[in-house]
């Protein structure tokens, strides 16, 4: 048996592929067009393990696509393929369209076509899932109860918006088709192997470099934060036991505001690696001029997912954090890696540094 992972050398993908394997024999084959954020350095740990097959290729190349379902067969498919940062899609949303949208749309056509094709046996096992985010629902008021899965899509960037429009042809397409799709809307996650340039891994990096920590605004946007090995317990429980056609809030039950996060990771840094002068971390937070549309607040409700799946994450915040901070401090090899010059440009035109 097989499963094709989509986005497999990304953050939350490669985390994905070696949770999967560490517990499984079920062969993965991966695909990812290594851009920017996809790094093949995530997945050395399975560097000859024949049971994890790499193949370089864009999800909306149906060509691909279509020749490694028919030669792999894949019992199911998760789709983690897309361009994710908000800022990157302020500033250049054309490649948010062409990857969640047009290469979503491409991947659910090329997988009809073989899923329609199989025997009726090998069609009842499969499953396609689909991960989105939190985001899709919009911003929340201090006051408002955090999503459900019945929220209405009010995307406010580029970003949420190409999200958004992933989930709905998801959507259509198993009420349309019948094909036999799940889909997931996550909240922030952090992590092992987290590209820096978004705001856990930035502030460790920076921190260490001895640069500011820049904060958007007051730090008062609030985010439920998901630590990414729960999120990847919670996409296993929805694969194998997930109604068909459902959608399923993953979250971690921690709502923290941007600013108390990087103070909690600094006080984290602080006990593990102090700085020279004795001084806290904290004393290279800066705040930026916010970001535009930038949403005060997401939240998940979890609930359903426990109900139904009996999933909740393992990890609070602080566990997380820790172990986070612990990974970076020990990976400094792969940071330097991954910093390179066109990382050091995004972050000078981001934040003016």
């Amino acid at each position: 048996m097989t499963i094709l992972v989509t986005g497999g050398a990304g953050f939350i993908g490669s985390n994905f592929v070696l949770d999967w394997l560490s517990g499984s024999d079920e062969a993965v084959v991966n695909v990812d067009k290594l851009t920017y954020a996809g790094n093949l350095q995530n997945l050395e740990l399975l560097a000859g393990d024949d049971r994890h097959v790499f193949v370089r290729a864009d999800i909306g190349d149906s060509q691909v696509i279509a020749d490694l379902l028919a030669r792999h067969q894949p019992r199911a498919i998760v789709n983690f393929a897309a361009e994710s940062h908000v800022d990157r899609s302020i500033h250049g949303p054309a490649d948010f369209i062409e990857t969640n949208v047009v290469g979503t749309f491409r991947l659910l056509e090329a997988v009809r076509v073989d899923w329609a094709a199989r025997s009726p046996e090998a069609r009842q096992g499969f499953r396609f899932l689909h991960v989105s985010t939190d985001e899709v629902y919009g911003s929340l008021a201090a006051e408002d109860a955090p999503f459900r899965e019945t929220n209405r899509y009010e995307p406010n960037s580029p970003y949420s918006a190409s999200k958004a429009a992933s989930d709905h042809l998801v959507r259509a397409y198993h009420h349309t088709y019948g094909l036999p799709v799940l889909t997931t809307n996550c909240s922030n996650n952090y992590g092992p192997y987290h590209f820096p340039e978004k705001l856990i891994p930035l502030c460790i990096h920076n921190a260490l470099a001895g640069k500011p920590l820049p904060i958007y605004g007051d730090g008062q946007q609030i985010r439920d934060w998901l630590y990414v090995t729960d999120h990847c317990s919670a996409i296993r429980a929805v694969l194998e036991k997930g109604r068909l056609g459902e959608t399923y809030n993953i979250g971690g039950w921690n709502e923290k505001a941007n600013l108390d996060v990087v103070r909690t990771l600094c006080a984290v840094l602080d006990e593990l690696k102090p700085r020279a002068d004795g001084l806290s971390y904290a004393e290279q937070i800066r705040f930026v001029t916010d970001r535009p549309g930038h949403d005060r607040r997401y939240a998940i409700d979890a609930t359903k997912i426990e109900r139904e799946l009996g999933w909740r994450p393992a990890e609070t915040f602080e566990t997380g954090i820790a172990k986070t901070v612990r990974w970076y401090l020990d990976h400094q090899d792969w940071v330097e890696n991954v910093t390179s010059g066109a990382y050091q440009r995004w972050i000078g035109q981001q934040y003016g540094a």
